[in-house]
């Protein structure tokens, strides 16, 4: 049903891009649905996983199968994104111009670039509100709560 609903939007923006532009708002509506429900779902996945199980061992097993898992696949996705940016080569041949870029947004990015740190990222996945956590939709911070709540 999804490949068909990918074909079908797919066939209407090309053969009927003003029909498919009209449609937008029913896609944006869908993806702000479907990034509403992920914080609950997954606080409460891991929350009733972890308090269902009372074995420490099994706790551990767990834990360690998810790092396996949440390794596996990040490098999975690093190499594709790897892969994909050397063959596609996006801003090739691209000439801008420095003095034209606006400074300001330029400042932001490289002190953003320079914030990130080791011990910055692992003092991120510590929320500074719980509510927060979930308004903001930070998946890694809604991870450590449910762990630490469950």
């Amino acid at each position: 049903q999804v490949l068909a609903g990918i074909a079908l939007g797919a066939a209407i923006g090309y053969f009927y891009p003003e029909t498919g532009e009209s449609l937008k708002p029913l896609g944006d509506a869908f993806i702000k649905v479907v990034k509403m429900i992920i914080a609950p779902v997954v606080f409460l996945t891991i929350a009733t996983g972890i308090a269902g199980m009372n074995d420490l061992q099994k706790v551990g097993r767990v834990a360690g199968k998810a790092m396996v898992y949440f390794l596996t696949f990040s490098t999975l996705a690093l190499v594709v994104g790897l892969i994909v940016a050397n063959v596609v080569q996006p801003g090739a041949g691209l000439n801008i111009d420095p003095a034209s870029l606006d400074l300001q947004a330029v400042k932001g990015f490289v002190a953003k670039a320079h914030e990130q740190s080791v011990t910055g990222f692992l003092m991120n996945i510590i929320p500074s509100t719980i509510p927060g956590a979930f308004a903001d939709g930070d998946i890694l911070q809604v991870l450590f709560f449910s762990v630490l709540f469950g």
